[in-house]
């Protein structure tokens, strides 16, 4: 009788202290910080726009380029073609590969709407065999952030 009294109180209880954490807490909060830095983004989901439609909107000629067949040791270079089709300016912040054998570079200058921008992509396939898939992974000031490209193709054994 009286666990069955002690676990209501528990769940009444419970149930309360939660209900008046959130009629108290509106979800924002200020956070004052020194320097240039003025505010904490706690939950970078909220701090998504609302309307995105005026944003810079990265658009590639094509999302995967296929090398075909090469032989272990050999280069693949391909660059990536972009266009700028939103209305604000695009800044490739970051372009990374999933290992140290595919590198990127791009541009560091801002893309005018309707302007086009190139990501240039370098695979060394020393070490690698078989059918391989690269992507690169490109952080922009977009929605939503990242966009994905992909190499892929197929290693031939040199031996």
């Amino acid at each position: 009788m009286y666990v069955k009294l002690i676990t209501c109180a528990c769940v009444l209880l419970l149930l309360l202290s939660c209900n008046a954490e959130t009629e108290s807490n509106d979800g924002v909060r200020e956070i004052k910080a020194d320097g240039k830095i003025s505010s904490i983004i706690r939950n970078p989901v909220s701090a998504m726009p609302s309307d995105t439609t005026d944003a810079a909107v990265l658009t590639f000629d094509e999302q995967e380029y296929d090398f075909g067949e090469i032989d272990e040791g050999g280069v693949v270079n391909h660059t990536f073609t972009y266009t700028n089709t939103g209305k604000k300016p695009l800044i490739v912040t970051h372009v990374r590969s999933t290992c140290g054998c595919t590198i990127p570079e791009w541009s560091k200058e801002p893309t005018p709407p309707g302007g086009k921008g190139e990501i240039y992509v370098k695979f060394d396939t020393e070490g690698k065999r078989d059918y391989q898939s690269k992507p690169v992974t490109v952080t922009a000031n977009t929605f939503p952030a990242q966009s994905v490209v992909t190499l892929k193709g197929r290693v031939i054994n040199k031996e």
